[in-house]
């Protein structure tokens, strides 16, 4: 994980323009011996090509491709300016990052940012803090709540079952390996009977060794009976604040609405998104998967590229990385796509709800395949 010091904070800056706040960052990233003089140039240069500004009182100024070779070592400067920054089409930027970095070695950075900068509260009080600490620890996440571990690492589809305690014991056994529950809840979570919620569905928890909170599933390849009674799906919470109860708010909604089905027929991006999010049926939705051949994956520019195609269409649109956690994330947002942690050769899955979807997702492809301003 990328770490940051508090010499790399710069509090209560003043600059008149957003030319000048980026001339001040990159004398930053100089003096600090990540970049070279003319590194400069090129984050300007940037700028022209497209924004950097991510949202939420952020922007993240740093170098074109033709300057890459000007960056001596990876690491950021943070710049703190309290009365803002006209960041062009009516945006205000209180807190720059300024970026190094030589290769893709920025995604896992960005991806870690974007993460907590994604809260609106904490952008509010990175602005207005007049303590480095406190910024840090903010850009860090070490102020935030641990977030609710559910991703499709922690599914198991077309599981060699025939019984509810293999399921019980993979679901909690999974649970442990990522430090969510520790052996108390193991052994009673397995040797407990899961509750049926019908149709199929079956659900598990503890009382005992929850140390945060997370959704493990498993399904088995095909279904079978327990005590005269379907299982084709069993779900294991383990709770450590109220984070689960919107996975289970989302299959209890499933479930009034007779629609079990949907869970058990999807592959796990798909099921990730029925437990996480409203998904529109799929007689309503289109998808198509596309292959990033962007050298460094989807950074601040080709982002920005793909965002504003996404924004041409009205359609709803999400965009899932099926090589990462696959989550599905807003594709109208930046934060939330460069968040993805794309890099080059991984499948993006893009559904599309609305009258011109089938027009968004063959622009979308030819935007991808054009090398989202980049060439390929």
């Amino acid at each position: 994980m990328f770490q940051l010091s508090q010499q790399d904070i710069h509090l209560g800056a003043a600059a008149g323009s957003k030319q000048e706040a980026i001339q001040q960052v990159a004398a930053a990233l100089t003096a600090a011996g990540n970049v070279g003089a003319g590194y400069v140039d090129g984050m300007q240069q940037r700028e022209l090509q497209t924004s950097t500004y991510l949202g939420n009182g952020i922007a993240i100024p740093h170098g074109t491709t033709d300057t890459r070779d000007l960056v001596l070592k990876t690491g950021v400067q943070v710049f703190q300016f309290p009365q803002g920054i006209a960041w062009g089409d009516g945006q205000t930027a209180y807190v720059v990052i300024g970026i190094a970095a030589r290769s893709d070695e920025h995604l896992a950075l960005l991806r870690q940012l974007t993460h907590v900068l994604s809260d609106d509260s904490v952008a509010d009080e990175m602005a207005k803090t007049d303590s480095k600490e406190t910024l840090r620890s903010l850009l860090m996440g070490e102020k935030q709540r641990a977030e609710l571990l559910f991703d499709t690492s922690l599914m198991a589809l077309d599981v060699a079952a025939d019984n509810l305690i293999t399921l019980q014991a993979l679901n909690a056994g999974r649970l442990q390996q990522v430090g969510a529950v520790d052996s108390r809840f193991v052994s009673d979570a397995v040797s407990r009977t899961p509750l049926s919620l019908g149709q199929g569905i079956w659900l598990a928890d503890s009382y005992e060794g929850n140390l945060r909170s997370a959704v493990a599933v498993s399904r088995p390849a095909s279904a079978f009976e327990q005590d005269g009674e379907k299982v084709a799906l069993l779900v294991t919470a383990a709770v450590a604040d109220d984070q689960p109860l919107a996975v289970l708010n989302y299959l209890s909604d499933l479930l009034l609405a007779d629609k079990a089905e949907r869970l058990l027929n999807a592959d796990a991006p798909t099921l990730l998104a029925l437990l996480t999010s409203v998904v529109p049926e799929e007689s309503q939705v289109l998808s198509a998967e596309f292959v990033v051949r962007n050298e460094h994956g989807l950074h601040a520019r080709p982002g920005t590229m793909l965002v504003n195609t996404i924004k041409q269409f009205n359609s709803e649109i999400t965009v899932t990385n099926l090589d990462g956690s696959g989550k599905p994330a807003n594709g109208r947002s930046l934060m939330k796509v460069v968040a993805l942690g794309v890099k080059k050769g991984h499948r993006l899955r893009f559904t599309a709800s609305g009258d011109d979807a089938e027009q968004a997702l063959q622009a979308i492809g030819t935007a991808i395949a054009e090398g989202l301003g980049e060439g390929v």
